[in-house]
């Protein structure tokens, strides 16, 4: 038994060994594998035994009902002193995430669209499809005749608010073409639409054409449009037309980033303007390497989109906008 403690004396100061409680059984004892809900892991627990659902930020948590390692979460036991028994699920402190200018903290939940509700964890963005109510369709009695004003064609209580399942999401990789080099079938997302509408941006995409075919985020420059203070005096519009696709400065000039210069001129295309609603994106393009010399500092390379077409549309997305390709049915 351990001695009495003395008035005024902290427990701790006694010597006094506090028995944590044992979670973990051997052999393992596991029940059927749980259905998780969207946005929760499902994931092996702290015993290395059994498939569980992770415990999320708010939730007590222990050695064998782990939380949430794909969120950045971990189990704070700060608050079950001197026992360190039971804790609750935490976000580790890390950067936040950047959408569309706007700045979330890390673990914040938000909805930047309608049909997405995302997590930012480690300066990373996760999004799941938000369901929405549909009415659903019901085996109702067709009515013979003419319909009169204020006639239901169900009766009371047939109609059905069901969670509807009818978005469709782009794809993560690309289908077609599969191109197989050495071993590896390459895949790839498309390209991010160019950070900037006027001057040098950045786009991005994931692919494995690589020497390791691992997924890797790949960036590359974007020169869309040259920034001028009245474009439409520098793109002449053909009578009879609304839209000039593509045009190009007058001479060549060298490409300044980050306050560097290309050793070559380049008198590149770019995507042009319309006298209506409609913007001009890039419909073809070729991939280029482009050497920079820095003042005092040496060399670099970049990628970079080399426009050979564009196309005039209706739909114009923002800058960056993530869920611009996303539809619905």
């Amino acid at each position: 038994h351990s001695p009495p403690v003395k008035p005024g004396e902290k427990p701790s100061e006694t010597g006094e060994v506090h028995q944590r409680k044992e979670v973990c059984r051997w052999p393992c004892r596991c029940p059927p594998v749980p259905s998780c809900i969207p946005g929760v892991s499902l994931v092996k627990d702290g015993c290395g035994c059994c498939k569980v659902c992770a415990k999320q930020s708010g939730e007590t948590c222990n050695e064998a009902d782990i939380c949430d390692p794909h969120k950045g979460l971990y189990c704070d036991y700060s608050e079950d002193e001197p026992r360190y028994e039971t804790g609750v699920c935490a976000y580790l402190v890390a950067v936040g995430c950047e959408i569309n200018g706007v700045y979330y903290l890390n673990g914040q939940t938000f909805q930047p669209n309608p049909l997405y509700k995302c997590l930012c964890v480690s300066g990373a963005i996760g999004c799941t499809p938000v369901f929405t109510p549909k009415l659903a369709a019901s085996p109702c009695t067709r009515v013979t005749g003419r319909k009169q004003p204020g006639q239901s064609v169900c009766g009371r209580g047939q109609h059905k608010q069901l969670p509807s399942t009818n978005y469709r999401l782009m794809s993560a990789y690309r289908s077609l073409p599969l191109v197989l080099k050495k071993k590896c079938l390459i895949q790839a997302t498309p390209w991010t639409p160019c950070s900037r509408t006027c001057g040098i941006g950045i786009s991005s995409r994931v692919t494995n054409e690589n020497r390791k075919c691992e997924m890797k985020k790949e960036k590359r420059l974007c020169f869309i449009q040259p920034c001028v203070t009245n474009i439409m005096k520098t793109i002449k519009i053909p009578k009879g037309k609304t839209c000039q696709p593509t045009f190009q400065l007058p001479t060549a000039e060298k490409l300044v980033f980050s306050g560097c210069s290309t050793t070559q001129s380049y008198k590149l295309t770019f995507c042009g303007v319309c006298l209506d609603k409609r913007c001009c994106i890039p419909n073809k393009s070729k991939m280029i390497t482009v050497q920079f010399e820095c003042p005092n500092e040496g060399f670099f390379k970049w990628k970079m989109m080399w426009i050979t077409s564009c196309v005039c549309q209706r739909i114009c997305s923002a800058p960056g906008d993530i869920f611009s390709e996303l539809k619905v049915l």
